[in-house]
This record gives structure tokens, C-alpha cells and sequence, in this order.
């Protein structure tokens, strides 16, 4: 105490600069120095306030928290100076009350610990809290007011955006559906110029052929060259079968006629033009126990489906294979499995293999215009029925037709 005592001026020029409180504590809580803001803050003079115990300037309730927060900062046993700080109530002299934040910064002088208390008077910014509060509560009613003005201009808006969303999204599709048309038109002109240029110029050299074998000798070269033009002929039909179903399908104008005809007749039909497709040493094999069938249902769809997928067995499947054409009678509905050992569907492919113009990557090159099979499982859908297939890369695939019978006659 000494040490404050002889340099008291030094202590108050120093302090009287800094607008916070300014107190020194020795280590038994007694304040041994202070500063004149200290004085004006409490209401106490220099003589009342040296010698008092630091809780003496804190109201009942935080006392033993000030006490508790002074030990801790002289209890430290880091050999070095502590700083602390924490939020009490202040009393004046005059019992009146002031928040405040202390500041506790211990040091050494002589050996010796004291405490360095920094008073600083948050009445000011308690009160712009309260302020602030105010003005909050103000600003929320206002806000309420606002909203309950704007709720029906916010309705109107949101209709209006929705109207809006509905019509832009309208639009997008739309446009969507235009650029899709285009590449479809695109797309589809490009195949038939493909589809048709091949089998024309077949045609064109196979009828050129014949002419130059004239005597009768030469009948089995002709009868081979004419057989050629007889697949080409029938090959440009099926196309053009195809691309009249897809506007039939399209408009609606599709009809389909149920009558009664044999299952066998059907069955042989479709095999027999198909062997005029098969490569050396394919063989197709005839479903057995269908003879004596005689079903109801649209013949035409019927055929279209078995031929289709038949020809895309042949035409998927190498040399010296055998396709299968199986037939199972059920008491509603007739299955037809066309089973091939062909090169597959790769598995990514798998799911678009109905879709329209879709063909698989292992078939790009080859002929084909991408429309038979989803030409066929509108048919067959239309019709009740379904189509489904099951399909291994390198291994083969086998596709399966079902058709509902309305009636299922045996012959007598």
C-alpha cells in the first residue's frame, strides 16, 4: 500500500484520462487505490472508498460473484499476469444501481500480487438495449401492419407467378416438342434415304443381271436373281408398312378387327417369308401341337408381331443358327416366344429398346429403321396384350408376345 501511496499523483494522472473506474485490490479484496472516475461513479469520496472491501461497491445479490472472480484471478497459479472479466450490478452510495463489466487484470509490484479492477458504466448501453427493444416492438407492429395491408397484394402476385410459371413451362415443352420434331423429321428422313438406297440398288443390279441370261441354261441364275428382287420388293413394303402404321398409330385412324383363324396357318405364313431372309445355315424351327387351333383375334396384328420379330431374329443372328418359334396356349391369352442366338442387347440399351428410331449400339450398321418394335407393342397393347424380352450381350435374346384370346376354338 505504501508503494500507491508515495506515487498517489502518478497514479491519479494516469487514471484521470480513461473514462472507466479504476480500483487496486491487494490480495485480501481491499481496495488500496482509485481513481477519481471511480469516486464520481460511486458517489463516494477518496477517504470512503480506500480501505473498503471491493464488494462493497457491487449490490448484495453479486457480492459473493465478485468475491468469487477476485480469489480466482489471485489464486492463478500461472507466473503470469491474469485477466478476467465479468458482467455484475454496481451500487452507488446512494443505493442506487448500475450494470456494469468488470475488467480483473492481476500484476506484481515488490514481490507482491495486487488486482487492477476496470469499472466501466454500461447504463448507457442498458439503456440502448431498451431502446432498441422498443424500437423493435415498434418495428414489429409495423411490420404486422404491412403484411395484413399486403397479404392480398401478395395472393395477387403469387396467382399472377403461378399463371405465369404455367405458361412459361407450357411454352418450354412446347418448344421442346418442336426441337424433337425436328430431329425426329431429321432423323427419319435420314432412314429412309438409308433403308430404301440399299434394297433399291439391290433391286437395280439383280434386274440388271437377269437380262444378260437369256437362254434356258441360265433359269437358276435368273430364278436366284429374281428371288433377290422378290426380298428387296418385300423388304421396301415392310418398311412402308411400318411408316403407314406410325401415321395410323399417330392419328388415331388405326382399326382392329377380330375373326376367327387357324394359329397353324399363321404361324407358317410368317416362317415361310422369313426363310427367304436366312443366312447360310440358319434354320428355323416350327412351334409343335398348333394344329388343330383355331383362335380369335386381329390376324393382321398377329402376323405384323410374329413377322417382325422374326425377321429381327434373322437379322441379328449369324450363320448356322437355329430360331426358335415357340407357341403356348394358355385358357386367355396365347404366348409366342421367339427365341434367337444372336449377338444380344447390351444391357445400358436394354431400357430403350421400344423406344421409336432406337437402336442399339451393336447395331448401328446394320439395316433397320427403329420403328417395328415400338410399332408392335402399340399394337399389342392396344389390343390388351403385351410384349417383354429378355436379352444377354453375345448370347442371344428371346422376345415373347401375349395376346388375350377372346375365344379359343379347337377344331372338330
Amino acid at each position: 500500500m505504501k508503494t500507491f501511496e508515495e506515487n498517489k499523483s502518478f497514479f491519479l494522472l494516469l487514471t484521470q484520462a480513461v473514462s472507466q473506474g479504476i480500483v487496486i485490490i491487494n490480495k485480501e479484496g481491499i481496495i488500496i487505490a482509485a481513481s477519481e472516475r471511480t469516486h464520481a461513479m460511486f458517489g463516494y469520496s477518496e477517504d470512503e472508498v480506500i480501505g473498503m472491501p471491493i464488494e462493497g461497491l457491487i449490490v448484495d445479490r453479486d457480492k459473493q460473484s465478485c468475491s468469487i472472480a477476485v480469489k480466482a484471478v489471485f489464486n492463478k497459479i500461472e507466473n503470469i499476469n491474469i485477466i478476467s472479466s465479468t458482467s455484475l450490478i454496481g451500487q452507488r452510495k446512494n443505493k442506487a444501481q448500475l450494470p456494469l463489466e468488470i475488467v480483473f487484470f492481476r500484476f506484481q509490484d515488490q514481490g507482491l500480487k495486487y488486482v487492477l479492477a476496470l469499472f466501466k458504466d454500461m447504463t448507457v448501453l442498458k439503456n440502448k438495449d431498451v431502446e432498441i427493444h422498443e424500437l423493435h416492438s415498434q418495428l414489429e407492429l409495423k411490420i404486422k401492419e404491412r403484411t395484413r395491408e399486403l397479404r392480398d397484394t401478395v395472393a395477387i402476385l403469387k396467382k399472377e407467378m403461378k399463371r405465369r410459371e404455367k405458361a412459361e413451362a407450357q411454352l418450354a415443352l412446347t418448344l421442346q416438342k418442336e426441337r424433337e420434331l425436328n430431329e425426329l423429321k431429321t432423323k427419319f428422313l435420314s432412314l429412309v434415304s438409308h433403308e430404301f438406297k440399299t434394297p433399291l440398288g439391290g433391286i437395280l443390279t439383280s434386274a440388271t443381271l437377269v437380262g444378260k441370261y437369256k437362254t434356258t441354261l441360265d433359269q437358276e441364275i435368273r430364278d436366284k436373281h429374281l428371288f433377290k428382287i422378290i426380298g428387296a420388293v418385300r423388304h421396301l413394303n415392310s418398311i412402308l408398312d411400318d411408316f403407314l402404321s406410325v401415321e395410323r398409330l399417330e392419328k388415331g385412324k388405326e382399326v382392329y378387327r377380330k375373326t376367327n383363324f387357324s394359329l397353324s396357318k399363321i404361324v407358317n405364313d410368317v416362317i415361310y417369308n422369313a426363310n427367304m431372309l436366312l443366312k447360310s445355315g440358319q434354320r428355323i424351327n416350327y412351334p409343335a401341337n398348333i394344329d388343330e387351333v383355331i383362335i380369335r383375334q386381329d390376324e393382321k396384328i398377329v402376323s405384323l408381331a410374329l413377322t417382325n420379330l422374326l425377321h429381327n431374329a434373322i437379322k441379328y443372328s449369324p450363320e448356322d443358327m437355329e430360331i426358335d418359334v415357340q407357341v403356348v396356349l394358355c385358357k386367355e391369352k396365347v404366348i409366342f416366344h421367339i427365341i434367337d442366338r444372336g449377338i444380344g442387347i447390351p444391357l445400358k440399351d436394354q431400357k430403350h429398346i421400344f423406344e421409336r428410331y432406337f437402336r442399339a449400339e451393336n447395331v448401328l450398321l446394320t439395316q433397320g429403321t427403329g420403328i417395328g418394335l415400338n410399332i408392335v407393342k402399340t399394337h399389342i397393347e392396344n389390343l390388351g396384350g403385351k410384349i417383354y424380352f429378355s436379352s444377354e450381350p453375345e448370347k442371344g435374346s428371346t422376345f415373347s408376345l401375349e395376346f388375350p384370346l377372346i375365344a379359343q376354338i379347337p377344331k372338330n
